[in-house]
């Protein structure tokens, strides 16, 4: 039986000295404070409201173009089984 790769010597060597590089700074609780233009960038915009049924069109493209590549990856599939088996 294989090992985890997250417990592999060459894993845990790189997780140690990427870690190692900044031993002083620390990933959390650090916080800057939003400036006006920032904040300003982050409200609803009532102009785009108009186009909210945009993100819905998107989402729903990209379900049907992951279950077509689904369906062409188990066509091409199938079709190499099936040249193997003959």
């Amino acid at each position: 039986m294989a090992a985890p790769v997250s417990k592999s010597p060459l894993f845990s060597a790189f997780r140690s000295s990427s870690s190692s590089s900044l031993p002083h700074i620390s990933r959390r609780n650090y916080h800057v404070e939003l400036a006006a233009r920032e904040k300003a960038l982050l409200e609803e915009d009532p102009a785009l409201k108009k186009f909210r049924s945009y993100k819905k069109g998107v989402k729903l493209t990209s379900k049907i173009g992951t279950v077509l590549t689904g369906v062409a990856v188990a066509a091409c599939s199938y079709q190499l089984v099936v040249k193997a088996m003959t």
